[in-house]
């Protein structure tokens, strides 16, 4: 790209903050991963990826897998690029605390008129408990659908968590969560240096799904309440 994206930087200083602890194995281990008892849910605005994207994120989930195979790679049928968690996850949370079709209502008139729109994934990015594939929209649309969410979710009196956690502002993809402390450290973070700038493709954005999660976006768990067409 010949001119800096706006969420470049946001990237770059996340990785330049984590890769040295990375690198010393100092990581933030997710210990609710594999727990069973795990009851948090939530709902989540997002788009699925295209089949040369994901073949390109599980290539380099390999090359690190070879390097430490106890972390959580993200299964391909969970990957997904979050447009906006209407509802962060919380334990206990269930549909029938909500009346579902409210929330299709505003995100059909906050999806009005957003033509199909591209997102570029390239080169990989980290913090101490996560590592992230890149996204650049290639327009403002994203930006758009999601202040647009939250100028019409503030109008209401409905349950709602937006931005609790923190604004998201990016349009990345979390690859792979640390389960275990890594086993070598530095080759680990050598690998994600390698991968640093890689072409993990592009998708076109056509369709948006309204779905009931949990945390990690498992299909086992998810279910797809309504699905979105842009035109």
């Amino acid at each position: 790209m010949k001119h800096t994206h706006p969420v470049s930087g946001i990237y770059d200083g996340l990785f330049e903050k984590s890769i040295p602890a990375i690198e010393e194995g100092k990581v933030e281990v997710d210990p609710m991963i594999d727990g069973i008892n795990d009851t948090r849910r939530g709902i989540t605005l997002l788009t699925r990826l295209s089949q040369p994207v994901i073949e390109n994120i599980e290539r380099f989930q390999n090359e690190l897998r070879q390097i430490d195979q106890h972390q959580y790679e993200q299964p391909s049928a969970d990957l997904h690029l979050t447009i906006l968690s209407l509802i962060s996850c919380y334990a206990g949370f269930s549909l029938n605390d909500i009346h579902v079709q409210d929330y299709m209502e505003i995100i059909a008139e906050s999806v009005l008129n957003i033509r199909p729109f591209s997102i570029r994934f390239r080169g990989i990015t980290a913090s101490k408990d996560a590592v992230m594939i890149q996204g650049f929209p290639q327009d403002d649309s994203l930006e758009i659908i999601r202040e647009r969410l939250r100028t019409n979710l503030k109008k209401t009196s409905l349950q709602q968590s937006v931005d609790s956690r923190y604004k998201i502002t990016t349009a990345h993809i979390t690859a792979v969560r640390f389960r275990k402390e890594l086993n070598v450290p530095s080759g680990y973070a050598a690998a994600l240096q390698r991968f640093r700038n890689f072409d993990f493709g592009e998708i076109t954005v056509s369709s948006l799904d309204l779905v009931f999660n949990d945390w990690y976006q498992k299909k086992d768990i998810v279910r797809t309440l309504h699905r979105f067409a842009l035109k």
